[in-house]
């Protein structure tokens, strides 16, 4: 999907016209560049990696479905929500799976006391190893639902299916037994039931990546600039990106993660630096005067993506969390360079500092 990410990114900056009016400014005296960065991010790391090494990091996680009397869904997820959105996405995997809506569901994350062992969360692993955790325990949930809709009803199980809240015949859509009543049956009424039949409405599975020691998703970033020859500033007029992050869960949730690692990215190019005395002693050690992205300094970033599903698990998540970073500071330096290409000068050294930038072009000396 290299390829692919390339061409819908060329199309969705229009690479040409940029090109174009990059030249018709130049000639006016404005420095304008474009850059490009390719990028490869390990995501989704299995036990090969850090097993290997006897490192007791847990490469799998574990998830714990339950249907309790009410009609709910309980999702019990060995992957913390740290703010990037893992507890929506469960929600919307563990609702699919089963056939509930999303206000049926309640996840549980962070408790060790009662959610499955499994590494939580690191290394963009969330969606791709818990989610498929999350979806394997929700398809045997609804095979448990529909084997005690079938033992209530007396009817065939493969003619029943679960949606809307519901079991419903297959065919026709009828509902035949809201989940709730199904619920009350099998906690409070399980005598009711056939004989040696033990209905089980708590599952558990756990999902481990065992083809590669990672899951690799790809991406290219584009980066426009102006740089003003005279002061050495650079100012970042659009980003865009293009990744293959595979399937997408929650579009709005995966385009803010890959924004957030954008502007990280961005923090490392232009601004995040250490500075120390000739002695080591820390000058910049407070956030008064070490420099992070503002939001009214950031580019509009645009994201696209290509969906190639990784074939490693059902789900074909791969992770989307730390790409964004890879790519950015790359296609910045491009960018720099591209603009200042015809003065004979380049940087790479970050951050790409007004100094360092006057410096490259000459017009101060390198101390």
């Amino acid at each position: 999907s290299h390829h692919q990410s390339l061409d819908r990114l060329l199309a969705l900056m229009d690479y040409q016209a940029l090109r174009t009016e990059q030249a018709s400014l130049r000639k006016n005296g404005v420095y304008r560049g474009i850059g490009l960065a390719a990028m490869i991010e390990v995501t989704n790391p299995s036990p090969a990696f850090y097993g290997v090494g006897g490192a007791r990091i847990s490469a799998q996680d574990g998830a714990t479905l339950r249907l309790d009397p009410a009609g709910m869904v309980q999702v019990l997820v060995s992957v913390t929500e740290q703010g990037q959105g893992t507890e929506a996405v469960f929600t919307q995997i563990a609702a699919t799976a089963v056939g509930v809506s999303v206000d049926k569901v309640r996840v549980i994350t962070g408790d060790t006391a009662v959610t499955p062992y499994g590494g939580g969360t690191w290394a963009s692993r969330g969606a791709g190893i818990g989610g498929e955790a999350v979806l394997q325990a929700g398809k045997a949930l609804r095979s448990h639902i529909l084997d005690i809709a079938a033992a209530i009803l007396q009817e065939d199980k493969a003619s029943l299916d679960v949606r809307d809240n519901a079991v419903v015949n297959k065919l026709s859509a009828e509902v035949k037994l809201d989940l709730a009543e199904l619920g009350r049956i099998a906690y409070f009424r399980p005598d009711t039931l056939p004989m040696g039949f033990q209905s089980e409405l708590t599952v558990t599975r756990h999902y481990t990546p065992r083809e590669y020691g990672f899951t690799f998703t790809n991406g290219i970033q584009a980066s426009y600039v102006e740089v003003d020859i005279d002061t050495g500033f650079v100012k970042l007029l659009k980003h865009w990106c293009v990744e293959d992050c595979g399937t997408v869960i929650n579009p709005m949730l995966v385009d803010e993660q890959i924004r957030g690692g954008i502007v990280q990215g961005i923090g490392g190019a232009m601004l995040e630096e250490c500075v120390y005395t000739d002695d080591a002693q820390l000058l910049n050690g407070s956030m008064a005067d070490y420099l992070v992205p503002m939001s009214a300094e950031m580019p509009d970033i645009v994201i696209d993506h290509v969906h190639t599903p990784t074939r490693s698990s059902e789900l074909g998540a791969k992770g989307a969390g730390e790409a964004g970073t890879a790519g950015a500071p790359a296609a910045i330096m491009n960018a720099i360079n591209d603009a200042i290409a015809p003065l004979g000068a380049n940087v790479s050294t970050q951050p790409f500092t007004p100094e360092r930038v006057l410096q490259a072009l000459g017009k101060v000396s390198v101390c």
